[in-house]
């Protein structure tokens, strides 16, 4: 296969910006539109981005697939973990008030940790299902 060379840099240059509006979105959720589902699905087409500009076995070299199984697990992982332990701290699963002294602050706190597991978990499963279609006829 043939790449193009201006297509490369450019997508080298690019990917970075895409990042950040994920990381954008992402944190903007808290107070607009945008959060973890949205932002997961921005760093997803990043990779499928770079898969399609350099190729699938450069994208699995760059994000293996045993580390997607892994970030699921843990997206997973961290957004039931917040709610347990607002349970273990008296409130109801993911009651985000009983995490901190605050009620406030736990809001701020319990949003934010879910939504990055949202993050992580959307990220890794659209980023496994390109590469599961993709590498099928292969």
């Amino acid at each position: 296969m043939k790449f193009d060379t201006i297509l490369r840099i450019g997508t080298k240059l690019f990917l970075p910006f895409i990042l950040v509006f994920a990381l954008y979105v992402q944190f903007h959720g808290d107070y607009g539109p945008g959060g973890g589902f949205q932002a997961g699905v921005i760093a997803a087409a990043m990779v499928i981005f770079y898969a399609i500009t350099f190729g699938l076995e450069a994208a699995k070299q760059a994000m293996p697939p045993l580390v997607l199984e892994v970030l699921i697990g843990l997206g997973v992982f961290l957004y039931t973990g917040v709610g347990i332990v607002a349970m273990l701290k008296g409130g109801e699963f993911l009651n985000y008030s009983a995490l901190k002294h605050d009620p406030v602050h736990g809001q701020h706190l319990g949003i934010l940790l879910v939504e990055l597991g949202v993050l992580i978990t959307v990220f890794a499963t659209m980023t496994a299902i390109f590469y599961a279609f993709v590498g099928r006829g292969r």
